[in-house]
């Protein structure tokens, strides 16, 4: 009788763990997107930041996966969350550039947004931080799939304080920047914002994502975390004020790093850590004018309101222990609009009837052997014109316009310099052997500028191309009040 008790035992015991293991198998995962607001590709620890520490950024790269090649879809705020939010180019979604207080369009209702799509599966969905794609009620988070928000409705310059307007009465600047608020769902809970105000962002911000994570351990969430930091006008709590020894800048990056230590520290002390992606990103690439108070491109050309690499590829971290390779890198060129798709694809959700342009890069980021993009070509406009392709290690500039600060330095304290303006021909760059985009092989290479043409042609006939005042046949259009 014993006998039989104690091998009944053992078969209940194998059953339990096997249904827990089937349980493990079965669960989903939770997500969390952390997107930084104007970091430069130089200003973390894992792509050579050196001034200042970003612990936590390191161990998560130690952890996970570095990926040197990726982009955003264009190098301005409301454009690049476009992007990231819907899984398709921003002009193919109609939101352009970085759009103002009281703007009249917005994120259309009828797109997907990532937040949606994880609706279908049952998750819990946030976002704490800088919103930017309109601040009328049905562009804001609650209207586009989140259960909870807290932030702000677009940047923090977005106010009387603005650099443009300090010179004016306060009557003549709140005609151009009314008062900045700060919105808990659908409501305004501060509607003066003020710096003191903005010291405490990272940190409320921060305190909101780990209390989410809390409330949420035993469901599937989707925790999207897009700070208003290291944007312009810069500030920082206490915690770090002065502690970097490299400035304000520092102080502000080192704040950012505790918050994802906080992110990650949270996820471990729910036991979750292992059925967690954490994507760390930004929107673009430095705001350099602004100097001091601006990240660094390192190598990289150029920064953010440019379509060169340093505007649009970003320092980008992606972990999941046992799932994503600890301490690997990935060079193979990739895009927010992919993360989209590949959650879809992670969580068994549908893929919006409308065409999208992110592809599943699941294999890149797990780092499976051979894998390679699922792209033939990424596309960047700036505005609605086309002015790059992006192939393997290839990218054709086309002619336009740009800024530039011409080697001349940026401006301190918050007071931006100025701009001048520039010009690009027809430009073949190897990105591999020239990351900084300054030798151009055109004349070399023929065959690879008539193979990026042709790419290029094809995406014009999709989306448009304003330079060559060609109209695409799948653009839709933003929502509009």
């Amino acid at each position: 009788m014993l006998r039989f008790l104690i091998v009944c035992a053992m078969a209940l015991a194998s059953f339990a763990t096997l249904a827990s293991s089937s349980d493990a198998a079965d669960k989903l995962p939770n997500i969390v997107v952390i997107f930084i607001d104007d970091m430069g590709y130089a200003d973390i620890g894992p792509f050579g930041a050196e001034a200042y520490k970003t612990p936590n950024l390191d161990q998560m790269a130690a952890e996970g996966r570095t990926f040197t090649d990726f982009y955003v879809t264009q190098a301005v705020c409301s454009a690049s969350r476009a992007g990231l939010m819907t899984g398709c180019y921003n002009v193919r979604v109609g939101i352009q550039g970085a759009l103002g207080p009281n703007s009249k369009i917005g994120i259309n209702p009828e797109e997907m947004t990532m937040a949606e799509l994880c609706k279908q599966k049952g998750y819990a969905t946030a976002c704490f931080g800088k919103w930017h794609l309109g601040d009328k009620e049905p562009f804001l988070p609650l209207q586009n799939g989140f259960d909870e928000y807290f932030g702000l409705p677009y940047s923090n310059d977005m106010w009387p304080y603005h650099p443009g307007v300090r010179h004016l009465s306060e009557e003549e600047r709140l005609k151009r920047w009314p008062h900045l608020p700060l919105f808990e769902g659908n409501e305004v809970v501060n509607p003066k914002v003020d710096g003191t105000a903005q010291e405490q962002l990272t940190t409320q911000y921060t305190e909101h994502a780990v209390a989410f994570i809390d409330k949420n351990k035993d469901k599937p969430f989707f925790l999207y975390l897009p700070h208003s930091m290291v944007h312009v006008p810069l500030y920082v709590s206490d915690k770090f004020k002065g502690k970097s020894g490299a400035g304000l800048f520092g102080d502000v990056v080192m704040e950012v790093d505790w918050s994802v230590g906080q992110v990650l520290d949270a996820l471990k002390r729910n036991k979750i850590d292992d059925n967690t992606l954490v994507i760390f990103t930004s929107d673009n690439g430095p705001w350099l004018s602004y100097g001091d108070h601006a990240g660094s491109a390192g190598p990289l050309r150029e920064g953010k309101g440019t379509m060169w690499e340093g505007g649009c590829r970003e320092p980008t971290i992606m972990r999941w222990p046992g799932k994503i390779p600890a301490g690997t890198v990935c060079d193979t060129p990739a895009m927010t609009i992919d993360i989209f798709p590949t959650v879809a694809k992670l969580i068994g959700a549908d893929l919006p009837e409308k065409p999208i342009d992110g592809k599943n890069i699941w294999p890149l980021i797990a780092g499976e052997e051979g894998a390679q993009s699922p792209h033939d070509a990424y596309y960047f406009y700036y505005g609605s014109g086309l002015k790059a392709v992006r192939s393997g290690k290839w990218k054709l500039v086309f002619p336009h316009e740009y800024r530039t600060m011409a080697g001349k330095p940026g401006g301190t304290g918050g007071i931006p310099a100025n701009y001048s303006n520039a010009t690009t021909p027809l430009a073949l760059f190897d990105l591999q052997a020239d990351v900084g985009e300054q030798h151009n092989v055109l004349d070399q290479h023929p065959d690879v500028v008539k193979q990026l043409e042709k790419l290029a042609d094809g995406i014009r006939e999709k989306l448009g191309d304003s330079h060559q005042k060609i109209k695409g046949t799948e653009n839709r259009p933003p929502g509009r009040i």
